[in-house]
């Protein structure tokens, strides 16, 4: 899967993906990770994620990466919001007041381009990744981070063989496995998520279950 995949994902309107209202998980832990108010969240592969706008309600800068212009330009169209708009080497960088997305591949970002970090939010970045991929991206989110940096990270876990994803499965062993060099991980919570979203049991899946975790940046 290259970034191809994503790019017509996008042109399709294929983005299932896409949730249509805030995850649960942020709204119940998110405060739990006790960044101050004001402070930064860097939202990795970040679609056009409501939950962004949440964060912003709180009171947080956020600060998004993503590879789809589409999916960015939707975000500030969505809300009714005309962001400056500033080409860099890399990326391009969307900017509206306290929200900005930087739309480009996430593996060319340095820690330059993000800035000073407060905290970080992933809710379908891992999952979105092969498990070729996901090793790259706990190490650049590593780079990205500086010491002490807190974050909310949510997976799903199901029987692969049933469904082929994205989103993919990712264990906690897994997540043990690709973290925990780089971050203290401490498993917070964790439900049978089938019942809340159908159309994974139309792909054919008979469980699902969605874990969330604090990673803390050694």
């Amino acid at each position: 899967m290259d970034t191809n995949f994503w790019l017509e994902r996008w042109m399709s309107n294929r983005i299932g993906f896409h949730q249509d209202r805030i995850n649960p998980g942020l709204e119940r832990f998110w405060s739990s990770l006790g960044p101050c108010s004001g402070g930064r969240v860097f939202v990795p592969l970040c679609g056009k994620s409501h939950d962004m706008r949440w964060l912003l309600q709180q009171g947080y800068k956020v600060i998004g990466s993503e590879l789809s212009p589409l999916a960015v330009e939707a975000f500030f169209s969505e809300y009714g919001l005309t962001p400056e708009i500033q080409p860099e080497q890399h990326y391009t960088r969307w900017k509206h007041d306290a929200i900005e997305i930087l739309c480009g591949d996430f593996f060319q970002l340095d820690p330059s381009d993000v800035g000073t970090i407060d905290a970080f939010y992933d809710r379908a970045s891992l999952i979105a990744l092969t498990p070729a991929q996901r090793p790259a991206y706990a190490r650049q989110l590593a780079e990205l981070l500086r010491k002490d940096t807190p974050g909310l990270l949510i997976t799903l876990d199901y029987n692969q063989l049933e469904m082929s994803g994205p989103p993919f499965a990712v264990s906690a062993a897994e997540v043990d496995r690709l973290f925990s060099n780089d971050f203290e991980i401490t498993p917070v919570f964790s439900c049978d998520a089938l019942e809340e979203d159908p159309k994974f049991s139309e792909k054919g899946l008979t469980e699902l279950s969605e874990h969330v975790y604090h990673l803390k940046r050694f």
